[in-house]
């Protein structure tokens, strides 16, 4: 074929660090680069969050998908998200000592969110 490139593979040059090694020591080399990996991805999981994982932990707190998506969108607005939206429900719930779900529809009517700021950017954490 004229013009054609040839891939010059350099496979065997590239393992030779890995050629004397036995299936348990490549495995376990594998495990360790995959770990590394990951690792920003973890350390990113746990230190954000988005809309979405928010519903679901305030689903997963007995609140309807209707009554999530108004608690998460008042938590943006409000810079609360960071904090975990269920954390701030329940903070607020702690707080004014009312059952968790009553905070919950309480912040739904507009209640509490001042004290929900207050808990988590004035310093009560």
């Amino acid at each position: 074929m004229k013009g054609s490139l040839k891939r010059e593979d350099d496979y065997n040059e590239r393992r030779k660090h890995l050629a004397n090694l036995s299936d348990e020591e490549l495995k376990q080399r594998f495990w360790e680069l995959a770990e590394k990996a990951v690792e920003p991805l973890l350390e990113l999981a746990k230190t954000h969050t988005t809309p979405s994982i928010e519903r679901s932990v305030l689903l997963r707190m007995g609140f309807s998908s209707l009554e999530a998506k108004p608690l998460v969108e008042g938590a943006i607005d409000r810079g609360l998200i960071g904090k975990g939206v269920g954390n701030v429900v329940y903070r607020v719930s702690k707080e004014k000592n009312i059952p968790l779900r009553q905070a919950g529809l309480e912040m739904l009517e507009g209640k509490h969110w001042e004290d929900a700021v207050a808990i988590f950017k004035g310093g009560k954490q």
